[in-house]
């Protein structure tokens, strides 16, 4: 079995550049995030009984090589685990032309009340959707 992964693709524009002439440190960890938020809303657009919002506990990020002007990027994603509150979701940031790794990190998630903003458990629906069981 495996994990049902989501991608999308973006182009390095101006704005992305830092100082060094790449991909600026901080711009990685906005996409990170971006590819959650699109996975989820993907996930539960058709869905009315979202109670909780995710928070970010922990990013474990390493670059291992830059990502320049005109670049475009394959960021793909998948959670690989959940228990109560926690999960644990990873992202791969590619070159989408050569499919070289650029950044790879681990970000663990929490699952809080909409309302109180207090830890609850993921519900078993959204577990569902976040680690089906894909036949590889």
């Amino acid at each position: 079995m495996k994990q049902a992964q989501f991608e999308m693709i973006e182009e390095v524009l101006p704005k992305h550049i830092d100082g060094l002439n790449h991909v600026n440190n901080v711009q990685y960890l906005y996409w990170v995030q971006e590819v959650a938020k699109a996975h989820w809303n993907k996930l539960t657009a058709n869905l009315s009984d979202v109670e909780g919002v995710w928070v970010v506990r922990n990013h474990f990020i390493e670059y291992k090589k830059p990502a320049f002007l005109g670049d475009r990027l394959l960021i793909q994603t998948q959670v690989n685990n959940i228990r109560g509150p926690l999960s644990e979701r990873e992202v791969w940031i590619k070159n989408a032309d050569t499919n070289k790794l650029l950044v790879q990190c681990t970000t663990s998630w929490c699952y809080i009340a909409l309302q109180t903003r207090k830890l609850i458990a993921v519900p078993k629906n959204f577990q569902d959707l976040l680690l089906p069981n894909v036949q590889t």
